[in-house]
This record gives structure tokens, C-alpha cells and sequence, in this order.
């Protein structure tokens, strides 16, 4: 053996064994690297409120809804009124009432005159209805309630 004991002959352009080890994992690696590039970011999901129609009525007189079920206590009143007669007079009030005793949860909407708004209420999970005392004026009444939820992100192909 040349070299002495132990050690293996080689000719010229050959490698010891930790070379071409260290060869191969450096290219394992580099093939690695390139194909697990950054992995997309994903954003995460964004809260988003939906509205669930409770009920809508519109009239020009007095009026007793039917009951409905609150399944969060919140409700957005979305009310309008309009055609006002004599002027100056035309009065509108929007009671909820609790659908089991009857006794008034929320006074929701007290106006005199023509206008509309949305206004915000709340209170807990029970039956209700509403109460409408108008006077003099045409009215209508939209009551939702929130619906939770959020976007589900798209994934990259």
C-alpha cells in the first residue's frame, strides 16, 4: 500500500469519503433551499358581522307585531317616516316587549316628525315584539339582528 498503513492509494481526481459526503449533503441542502422557498403568508381571517332579518312592518296607524326570537339580544332599528299630516304633528314610538310578560325591555325609537335612522339596541336572548304607537305620519320598521363570522382565507395553489 502506498502511503503507509491504513491509508488507501488514489489516483489523481478521487476524493476521500468525507469530502463526497460533504458534497452530497451541501447539494441535498441546496435542492432543499430551492424547493422550500418563503411559504406564502396567509392572512389571517378578518370578523365580519352579516344582519338576519328579524321582521319589517310599515303603516300609519297603531300596530302590534308578531313575537320573534332573539338568538344575540342585539338588534339594529332601521326606521323611516314620512308624509306627515297636519305638519308638525305626526309622532312615533317603537316599544320591544318581552314576548313572555308583555312589559317593555327597550324603548327603541321615539320621534316627532319626518326623518330616518338606524339606532342600536340590546338586551338578552327571550321572545319578543314590538309596539308601535304612531300618530299623524306613514312609517316603517326593519329589526335585525347580528349574524358573527369571518372570511376563510384563500389558499395559494
Amino acid at each position: 500500500m502506498a502511503g503507509g498503513r491504513g491509508q488507501i492509494a488514489r489516483g489523481p481526481g478521487t476524493s476521500s469519503p468525507v469530502r463526497v459526503v460533504l458534497i452530497l449533503a451541501v447539494s441535498a441542502l441546496s435542492l432543499l433551499a430551492v424547493g422550500c422557498g418563503p411559504a406564502p403568508v396567509s392572512q389571517p381571517p378578518t370578523r365580519i358581522v352579516a344582519w338576519k332579518r328579524l321582521g319589517s312592518w310599515s303603516g300609519r296607524a297603531n300596530m302590534q307585531t308578531e313575537t320573534f326570537m332573539s338568538d344575540t339580544g342585539s338588534f339594529r332599528v332601521r326606521w323611516a317616516t314620512k308624509n306627515e299630516s297636519p305638519v308638525g304633528q305626526g309622532t312615533l314610538k317603537v316599544a320591544f316587549r318581552s314576548g313572555d310578560s308583555g312589559r317593555v325591555i327597550i324603548d327603541a325609537v321615539d320621534r316627532r316628525g319626518v326623518g330616518s335612522d338606524t339606532t342600536y339596541v340590546g338586551d338578552q336572548v327571550r321572545w319578543y315584539y314590538l309596539t308601535i304607537d304612531a300618530a299623524n305620519i306613514e312609517w316603517s320598521i326593519t329589526v335585525e339582528e347580528p349574524v358573527l363570522g369571518h372570511t376563510v382565507p384563500r389558499s395559494n395553489p
